[in-house]
């Protein structure tokens, strides 16, 4: 075992290569690069991000020469009558001075280091930011695993015991209705109803505390934090829980319909016994090692839209807004680290099905 991890703990090397290597090639050709959003805010829009990068560069802008500067600012969208000299400095300030192939292997050593950088419009480093951006995202990946898990194991089970019963086909009706129900429909649907829409106003709209936390005694805060997460998870677990609870189903029930279950009833073992003291092992095999993926898929996936609608300051509203603001340092280091992730959790997973059924040997199958 020993062997196989190191081998996959190896191949993380270029798979992390690659995956890096081909967004930044991409990137390299996406418009609207760091450079011209600053320009753009300049010259039209205005913005924070822009007055504390250029550093009085926009007053060195209003001293234009187009032709001195046509040759440097071309190449970026609207730079036309800027001073090539605060282009320049721009290109500098961000890297872009230095050519690409260099910039992608400074980038992997420092990301090798665990040095992400400085976002480019935050005045704040990269990791900083995602660590204050974190306890949102895990919050909402850790609920909604925990409730999906603890409804659809449950259900599932009882689906595979009642199979085709009035019982199983009525919940698979609405488990099948709750899948197919985005789940950002779903959660503007709860704020109309129940969060000061057109009916009733029991839920707050927006972030994961009241304006009033400090002052909370200890129960007082986990009753608000509890208060500001209903919406946000119901809408997500609606559609959370479906694929989980079809999984356990069709695992007991091919279980079930197996040899050594026959053999067991035969034997005078209750249903019970038979159920949880034979098949709950086997047939869980599949669910409980999946359970690492599904927890990163709901932490770092799961929560983008619900996040916008809730305002809920977490990583997936960061990463989405780090795209749009083409904040490269923050969109790279959260694909590096998510990606490592990944890889981790996906090694996790298959050592967990080693140490739940010692049966399966992954070494043994790679010779």
């Amino acid at each position: 075992m020993g062997a196989y991890i190191l081998r996959r703990i190896l191949l993380m090397i270029p798979t992390l290569f690659g995956i890096m290597a081909v967004s930044f090639a991409v990137i390299q050709f996406a418009p609207g690069g760091p450079v011209e959003q600053v320009i753009a805010r300049i010259t039209g829009q205005g913005g924070d991000s822009a007055d504390r990068l250029s550093g009085g560069g926009a007053d060195a802008g209003n001293n234009t020469n187009f032709d001195a500067g046509g040759e440097i600012s071309s190449k970026y969208r609207g730079a036309q009558g800027l001073d090539p000299e605060f282009i320049a400095q721009l290109e500098k300030q961000f890297g872009f001075d230095k050519p690409p192939l260099e910039r992608f292997f400074k980038m992997l050593w420092d990301y090798a280091r665990f040095d992400f950088g400085e976002s480019f419009f935050r005045d704040i480093s990269v990791i900083d930011l995602i660590i204050e951006k974190m306890p949102v995202s895990i919050s909402i990946g850790l609920w909604i695993t925990l409730l999906s898990y603890l409804i659809s194991i449950p259900l599932g089970i009882r689906k595979a015991v009642k199979d085709g019963s009035a019982f199983d086909v009525w919940t698979s009706g609405i488990v099948i209705v709750g899948y197919a129900i985005p789940g950002f429909l779903f959660a503007i649907l709860l704020m109309v109803l129940f969060a000061g829409g057109s009916f009733y106003d029991w839920f707050p709209l927006r972030g994961l505390t009241s304006d009033n936390w400090s002052e909370l005694s200890l129960w007082g805060k986990i009753v608000d934090y509890f208060w500001h997460l209903t919406l946000p998870l119901t809408a997500m677990v609606l559609s959370a829980f479906a694929t989980t609870t079809l999984l356990t189903k069709n695992s007991f029930l091919d279980e079930i319909r197996k040899q050594y279950v026959t053999t067991a009833r035969s034997k005078g073992l209750t249903e019970r016994q038979v159920l949880y003291g034979h098949v709950f092992r086997n047939a869980m095999l599949i669910v409980i090692a999946g359970f690492p993926g599904a927890f990163i898929s709901a932490f770092f996936t799961g929560s983008l839209l619900i996040e916008n609608i809730f305002s809920l300051d977490g990583l997936g509203l960061l990463g989405y807004r780090s795209v749009l603001d083409r904040d490269y340092p923050v969109v790279f280091a959260n694909l590096y680290i998510f990606a490592l992730i990944g890889l981790i959790v996906s090694l996790i997973s298959d050592l967990t099905y080693t140490w739940i059924d010692p049966r399966i040997d992954f070494e043994r199958r790679d010779v």
